[in-house]
């Protein structure tokens, strides 16, 4: 059967303010009450597969199994890239665990943050895919396009095989605008998608005629790896040393069996907000609205409320995000800026750019609800059954009170129970922990005081359990 592969690395930086770098896009719910990893792997449904093997950045591993295990999606196992080296590498890790078995399994790789509208016919292109994969070719699969678009690389088509394949003729690269209007016209360029199907023994053959470097440094990676639960380990010291190149320059545009398979199927890789609005649900008046929103006069718009009321008057073709600690407000014309934001929020040190006020952990999450400069407090939730690592902190003190459920603290070498509308207290150098021993979410209050505040005041003493 056929083995998924799934991509869920990339920042989504164009997405900002609700993707952010320890929490991108491809975990995002953004057009469906899924997230986008979620819905990659439903969308398989219809095609007889083995579990997926989905591949992340390590900062990422909790978020996505915790996805996983949500929506009851079976897996192959969860590789952990410690850098991100681009897709060739990526892929080859994949196709180097696939065959660890002893089988020789055909690939389909996926990124996890597309969007397929009409899946009838992406399964129908899978099915079609596979007889070329079977026969040692390397597919990929080109959209066919509906305008002329800038931001993507296109694949020129070639000789007609059987069936609904064509021979490769070129990969091109992304063009000005009058070049990707003649492609449009033309009739016979398509997007290229970063969709693949190949055996595993091919692609790695393939990659071993024109990128040995990769392969040896992916082999040596995966030789030292290590497994953790869910988690495939890599050696990160291999890995680091590891060429940075995507598949189509690594291979498919070196190959002579390259083959490409139509795909009409209201793709989109949901690159910006103005792609995001095109494939949303909309009012009469053209605007796709999520949360708490009201309007007046305005239309053609994306607005997004995750905390609170938003109210938009007399405006059109607008960008509108509001999340508990950002807001953007850009024109749809524009939004390919929106990184340029993120830079500067990276060139200022500020955190807004790497994660949301709410961090979910393994445990749970945590969110600040207030703070001034010698206090802060969170809302803390701790899932059933799980515990916080014990740690030790030397510039603040805790007040915990528990607000739903119960709560075992464990603090130096006591162990007690703390009820609803209870209270317990942390001192300064004090090994402490949290456990919620119930059966429901147990959410806590917690109110930091003392000069230092940040996350990095934490001494780590136990490793059973993650800390903040």
């Amino acid at each position: 059967m056929l083995l998924p592969v799934v991509m869920a690395g990339g920042s989504g930086t164009r997405l900002w303010p609700l993707s952010r770098t320890l929490y991108p896009k491809q975990f995002l719910s953004l057009n469906t009450s899924l997230t986008m990893l979620q819905e990659t792997l439903r969308r398989l449904e219809g095609i007889p597969h083995q579990p997926a093997l989905v591949i992340c950045n390590e900062s990422h591993r909790f978020i996505v199994a915790e996805q996983l295990r949500k929506a009851g999606q079976q897996h192959s196992g969860i590789i952990l890239e410690p850098d991100g080296r681009n897709t060739a590498p990526a892929v080859a890790l994949a196709a180097l665990q696939a065959q660890a078995s002893g089988h020789d399994p055909i690939m389909l790789v996926l990124a996890a943050d597309h969007e397929i509208q009409d899946e009838n016919r992406f399964v129908n292109a899978v099915k079609e895919a596979a007889s070329f994969a079977q026969s040692g070719k390397l597919v990929t699969f080109g959209i066919v396009p509906t305008s002329p678009e800038t931001g993507y690389g296109y694949i020129q088509i070639g000789e007609k095989l059987g069936g609904e394949g064509y021979k490769v003729a070129a990969f091109v690269e992304k063009p000005e605008l009058d070049v990707a209007k003649h492609y449009l016209e033309d009739g016979r360029y398509l997007w290229n998608s970063g969709m693949f199907m190949f055996k595993a023994s091919v692609f790695l053959a393939e990659l071993k005629q024109f990128r040995p470097d990769i392969l040896s440094a992916c082999e040596k990676s995966l030789t030292n790896s290590t497994r953790d639960l869910d988690f495939i380990r890599i050696d990160g010291e291999q890995f680091h040393n590891c060429p940075e190149e995507s598949i189509d320059y690594a291979v498919m545009e070196k190959t002579t069996e390259a083959v490409v398979v139509p795909l009409d199927a209201q793709w989109s890789d949901v690159g910006s907000w103005s792609a995001l609005w095109d494939i949303s649900q909309k009012d009469l008046n053209g605007n796709a609205i999520r949360g708490d929103v009201l309007t007046e006069d305005a239309s053609d718009s994306y607005l997004y409320s995750q905390h609170r009321l938003i109210g938009v008057v007399g405006v059109k073709d607008l960008v509108v995000v509001e999340t508990k600690d950002a807001v953007l407000v850009a024109h749809k014309d524009k939004v390919q800026q929106v990184k340029n934001i993120v830079s500067q929020l990276k060139n200022e040190n500020r955190s807004e750019y790497l994660q949301h006020r709410e961090i979910f952990r393994p445990w749970g999450s945590h969110d600040t609800i207030a703070e001034g400069e010698r206090y802060q407090v969170k809302h803390v939730i701790v899932l059933p059954g799980q515990v916080t690592a014990k740690q030790i902190h030397y510039h603040r003190t805790e007040h915990w009170v528990v607000v739903t459920g119960t709560a075992k603290v464990h603090m130096e070498d006591k162990t007690y129970i703390v009820t609803e509308n209870e209270s317990t207290y942390i001192p300064v150098g004090v090994p402490h922990s949290i456990e919620n021993p119930g059966k429901i979410p147990l959410e806590i209050i917690e109110v930091r005081s003392g000069v230092y505040l940040a996350e990095d005041d934490v001494v780590r003493v136990s490793s059973a359990g993650v800390g903040y």
